[in-house]
Protein backbone atom coordinates (compact mmCIF):
# COMPACT_ATOMS: atom_id res chain seq x y z
CA UNK A 1 0.00 0.00 0.00
CA UNK A 2 1.33 3.35 -0.95
CA UNK A 3 1.60 5.96 1.55
CA UNK A 4 -1.00 9.01 1.30
CA UNK A 5 0.76 12.11 -0.62
CA UNK A 6 -0.60 15.74 0.80
CA UNK A 7 -3.48 17.33 -0.92
CA UNK A 8 -1.58 20.59 -2.20
CA UNK A 9 1.21 18.44 -3.78
CA UNK A 10 1.55 18.61 -7.73
CA UNK A 11 2.93 15.64 -9.21
CA UNK A 12 6.43 15.92 -10.41
CA UNK A 13 5.19 15.23 -14.63
CA UNK A 14 1.74 16.34 -14.70
CA UNK A 15 0.20 15.96 -18.21
CA UNK A 16 -2.75 18.25 -19.20
CA UNK A 17 -6.06 16.33 -19.82
CA UNK A 18 -6.57 18.11 -23.04
CA UNK A 19 -2.81 17.05 -24.54
CA UNK A 20 -1.34 20.40 -24.05
CA UNK A 21 2.73 20.39 -23.47
CA UNK A 22 3.23 19.39 -19.69
CA UNK A 23 3.51 22.56 -17.53
CA UNK A 24 6.85 22.72 -15.79
CA UNK A 25 6.07 22.90 -11.65
CA UNK A 26 7.84 26.02 -11.82
CA UNK A 27 5.28 27.29 -14.15
CA UNK A 28 2.32 26.08 -12.76
CA UNK A 29 2.88 27.23 -9.62
CA UNK A 30 3.74 31.01 -10.14
CA UNK A 31 0.96 33.19 -10.54
CA UNK A 32 -0.39 34.58 -13.79
CA UNK A 33 0.83 37.61 -15.78
CA UNK A 34 4.53 36.78 -13.54
CA UNK A 35 7.64 35.55 -14.69
CA UNK A 36 10.21 34.57 -12.46
CA UNK A 37 12.35 37.08 -11.04
CA UNK A 38 9.16 38.75 -11.14
CA UNK A 39 9.39 40.62 -14.76
CA UNK A 40 6.94 40.37 -17.16
CA UNK A 41 5.71 37.34 -19.22
CA UNK A 42 3.44 35.79 -21.07
CA UNK A 43 -0.39 35.78 -19.89
CA UNK A 44 -2.33 32.46 -19.39
CA UNK A 45 -3.85 32.58 -22.82
CA UNK A 46 -0.67 32.69 -24.66
CA UNK A 47 -0.44 35.96 -25.91
CA UNK A 48 2.42 38.30 -25.24
CA UNK A 49 1.74 41.59 -23.64
CA UNK A 50 3.36 45.19 -24.87
CA UNK A 51 7.06 45.82 -23.36
CA UNK A 52 7.22 49.60 -22.26
CA UNK A 53 10.07 51.30 -24.24
CA UNK A 54 12.26 53.13 -22.21
CA UNK A 55 12.55 56.61 -23.89
CA UNK A 56 10.54 59.39 -24.15
CA UNK A 57 7.73 57.88 -26.26
CA UNK A 58 4.31 57.73 -24.32
CA UNK A 59 3.29 55.09 -26.62
CA UNK A 60 3.45 51.01 -25.93
CA UNK A 61 5.72 49.32 -28.75
CA UNK A 62 4.24 46.09 -29.83
CA UNK A 63 6.71 43.08 -29.08
CA UNK A 64 7.19 41.75 -32.80
CA UNK A 65 5.84 38.20 -32.95
CA UNK A 66 2.63 37.11 -33.70
CA UNK A 67 0.45 39.77 -32.47
CA UNK A 68 2.40 42.71 -33.20
CA UNK A 69 0.46 45.47 -35.45
CA UNK A 70 2.19 46.46 -38.84
CA UNK A 71 3.11 50.23 -38.96
CA UNK A 72 0.44 52.34 -41.27
CA UNK A 73 2.00 52.95 -44.02
CA UNK A 74 1.43 56.71 -45.28
CA UNK A 75 -0.27 58.09 -47.50
CA UNK A 76 0.49 58.30 -51.33
CA UNK A 77 1.02 61.39 -52.92
CA UNK A 78 -1.17 62.37 -55.62
CA UNK A 79 0.77 62.60 -59.01
CA UNK A 80 0.05 66.16 -59.84
CA UNK A 81 -1.69 66.37 -63.14
CA UNK A 82 0.48 67.72 -66.13
CA UNK A 83 -1.71 68.56 -69.25
CA UNK A 84 -0.07 70.14 -72.48
CA UNK A 85 -1.76 73.13 -74.13
CA UNK A 86 -3.28 70.53 -76.95
CA UNK A 87 -5.18 69.14 -74.30
CA UNK A 88 -6.48 72.32 -73.35
CA UNK A 89 -7.25 73.35 -76.69
CA UNK A 90 -9.20 70.00 -77.31
CA UNK A 91 -10.96 70.34 -74.00
CA UNK A 92 -11.96 74.28 -74.65
CA UNK A 93 -12.88 73.10 -78.85
CA UNK A 94 -15.24 69.92 -76.58
CA UNK A 95 -16.76 73.03 -74.81
CA UNK A 96 -17.38 75.19 -77.94
CA UNK A 97 -19.13 73.22 -80.66
CA UNK A 98 -22.29 72.76 -78.67
CA UNK A 99 -22.59 76.31 -77.95
CA UNK A 100 -21.97 76.95 -81.54
CA UNK A 101 -24.68 74.76 -82.48
CA UNK A 102 -27.09 76.29 -80.58
CA UNK A 103 -26.35 79.45 -81.48
CA UNK A 104 -26.72 78.67 -84.83
CA UNK A 105 -29.87 76.93 -83.75
CA UNK A 106 -31.25 79.98 -82.31
CA UNK A 107 -30.60 82.14 -85.04
CA UNK A 108 -31.06 80.24 -88.07
CA UNK A 109 -34.50 77.91 -86.81
CA UNK A 110 -35.97 79.97 -84.09
CA UNK A 111 -35.66 83.58 -85.42
CA UNK A 112 -33.13 84.44 -82.67
CA UNK A 113 -32.14 88.38 -82.27
CA UNK A 114 -35.09 89.01 -85.00
CA UNK A 115 -37.21 92.17 -83.14
CA UNK A 116 -40.33 91.26 -82.25
CA UNK A 117 -43.24 93.54 -84.50
CA UNK A 118 -46.23 94.58 -83.64
CA UNK A 119 -49.58 95.50 -84.72
CA UNK A 120 -50.43 99.23 -84.47
CA UNK A 121 -53.81 99.03 -85.63
CA UNK A 122 -55.40 98.76 -81.91
CA UNK A 123 -53.29 101.75 -81.11
CA UNK A 124 -54.43 104.00 -84.02
CA UNK A 125 -58.23 103.20 -82.86
CA UNK A 126 -57.89 104.02 -79.82
CA UNK A 127 -56.04 107.43 -80.76
CA UNK A 128 -58.93 107.79 -83.07
CA UNK A 129 -61.53 106.96 -80.89
CA UNK A 130 -60.30 109.50 -78.13
CA UNK A 131 -60.76 112.19 -80.91
CA UNK A 132 -58.01 114.33 -79.02
CA UNK A 133 -55.98 115.85 -82.16
CA UNK A 134 -56.32 114.68 -86.19
CA UNK A 135 -54.10 111.32 -86.07
CA UNK A 136 -52.02 110.68 -89.22
CA UNK A 137 -50.48 106.96 -89.89
CA UNK A 138 -47.74 106.24 -92.91
CA UNK A 139 -48.83 104.90 -95.43
CA UNK A 140 -46.77 103.20 -98.51
CA UNK A 141 -43.62 102.67 -96.32
CA UNK A 142 -41.29 99.62 -98.13
CA UNK A 143 -41.52 96.11 -96.88
CA UNK A 144 -38.35 96.39 -94.81
CA UNK A 145 -39.85 98.60 -92.25
CA UNK A 146 -41.14 96.78 -89.15
CA UNK A 147 -43.43 98.03 -86.42
CA UNK A 148 -41.99 97.25 -82.97
CA UNK A 149 -43.78 99.25 -80.55
CA UNK A 150 -47.03 100.87 -80.22
CA UNK A 151 -49.33 102.98 -77.30
CA UNK A 152 -51.49 105.04 -76.97
CA UNK A 153 -51.59 106.93 -73.61
CA UNK A 154 -53.22 109.85 -72.11
CA UNK A 155 -51.94 112.37 -69.45
CA UNK A 156 -53.38 115.70 -67.59
CA UNK A 157 -52.74 118.13 -70.62
CA UNK A 158 -53.21 116.04 -73.63
CA UNK A 159 -52.90 112.54 -75.12
CA UNK A 160 -50.24 111.03 -76.94
CA UNK A 161 -49.63 108.15 -79.80
CA UNK A 162 -46.52 106.85 -79.79
CA UNK A 163 -45.24 104.16 -82.73
CA UNK A 164 -41.60 102.66 -82.94
CA UNK A 165 -40.32 101.26 -86.03
CA UNK A 166 -37.13 99.42 -87.27
CA UNK A 167 -35.70 100.94 -90.55
CA UNK A 168 -34.42 98.81 -93.66
CA UNK A 169 -31.03 99.52 -92.76
CA UNK A 170 -31.85 98.42 -89.20
CA UNK A 171 -32.13 101.83 -86.77
CA UNK A 172 -34.54 102.97 -85.04
CA UNK A 173 -37.55 105.70 -85.60
CA UNK A 174 -40.23 106.88 -83.48
CA UNK A 175 -43.39 108.54 -84.67
CA UNK A 176 -44.64 110.68 -81.73
CA UNK A 177 -48.15 112.49 -82.54
CA UNK A 178 -49.44 114.25 -79.31
CA UNK A 179 -51.82 117.24 -77.92
CA UNK A 180 -49.58 118.24 -75.57
CA UNK A 181 -48.18 122.18 -75.30
CA UNK A 182 -45.04 122.03 -77.54
CA UNK A 183 -43.33 123.80 -75.10
CA UNK A 184 -43.77 120.70 -72.52
CA UNK A 185 -43.10 117.69 -75.30
CA UNK A 186 -40.22 119.03 -77.39
CA UNK A 187 -38.08 118.69 -73.99
CA UNK A 188 -39.43 115.78 -72.55
CA UNK A 189 -38.91 113.54 -75.78
CA UNK A 190 -35.62 115.24 -77.24
CA UNK A 191 -34.76 116.71 -73.98
CA UNK A 192 -32.35 119.75 -73.33
CA UNK A 193 -29.77 119.15 -76.33
CA UNK A 194 -33.10 119.58 -78.80
CA UNK A 195 -32.53 122.37 -80.83
CA UNK A 196 -33.91 123.80 -83.81
CA UNK A 197 -31.83 123.58 -87.09
CA UNK A 198 -33.69 125.24 -89.74
CA UNK A 199 -36.39 124.08 -91.90
CA UNK A 200 -36.87 120.54 -93.77
CA UNK A 201 -39.40 121.29 -97.01
CA UNK A 202 -41.54 117.90 -97.20
CA UNK A 203 -44.51 118.18 -99.40
CA UNK A 204 -45.05 121.94 -98.87
CA UNK A 205 -45.35 120.65 -95.15
CA UNK A 206 -43.31 123.49 -91.96
CA UNK A 207 -41.56 120.94 -90.66
CA UNK A 208 -38.24 122.21 -88.88
CA UNK A 209 -35.18 119.99 -88.12
CA UNK A 210 -34.58 119.43 -84.42
CA UNK A 211 -31.10 117.64 -82.54
CA UNK A 212 -31.65 114.69 -80.61
CA UNK A 213 -30.13 113.10 -77.90
CA UNK A 214 -26.64 111.19 -78.15
CA UNK A 215 -26.69 110.56 -82.14
CA UNK A 216 -30.11 111.00 -82.64
CA UNK A 217 -32.18 113.72 -85.10
CA UNK A 218 -35.67 115.01 -85.40
CA UNK A 219 -37.83 116.40 -87.62
CA UNK A 220 -41.06 118.45 -86.11
CA UNK A 221 -44.11 119.22 -87.43
CA UNK A 222 -45.50 121.94 -84.80
CA UNK A 223 -49.58 122.18 -85.47
CA UNK A 224 -52.48 124.29 -83.68
CA UNK A 225 -54.08 121.12 -82.28
CA UNK A 226 -50.89 118.68 -82.59
CA UNK A 227 -47.64 118.54 -82.31
CA UNK A 228 -45.67 115.43 -84.69
CA UNK A 229 -42.45 114.11 -84.00
CA UNK A 230 -40.37 111.75 -85.67
CA UNK A 231 -37.19 110.86 -84.03
CA UNK A 232 -34.39 108.62 -84.20
CA UNK A 233 -30.69 107.28 -84.27
CA UNK A 234 -31.74 106.40 -88.55
CA UNK A 235 -30.68 108.41 -91.39
CA UNK A 236 -31.74 111.70 -92.47
CA UNK A 237 -33.46 110.01 -95.68
CA UNK A 238 -34.90 107.51 -93.74
CA UNK A 239 -36.79 110.20 -91.06
CA UNK A 240 -37.93 112.15 -94.16
CA UNK A 241 -39.25 108.77 -95.87
CA UNK A 242 -41.12 107.95 -92.06
CA UNK A 243 -42.59 111.80 -91.88
CA UNK A 244 -43.39 112.20 -95.40
CA UNK A 245 -45.46 109.07 -96.00
CA UNK A 246 -47.87 110.66 -92.94
CA UNK A 247 -51.69 110.84 -94.04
Amino acid sequence: MEAAQPADRVPADPTPPDGRPPVPPAAADAPAGSAPGGGTGTPAGGEPEPALVAGGDPEPALVAGEGAATARPGRPERPRSERSPKDMALSLLVLLVPIALLLAFYRGFLGGEQPTTVDAAPAYEQARAANVFPVAEPSGLGDGWRTVSASFRTVDDGATLRVGYLTPEGRGAQLVQSSVPPERLIPAELTAQGQPQGPADLGGANWQRYTGRGNEQALVLLEPDRTVIVVGDARDNELRELAGALR
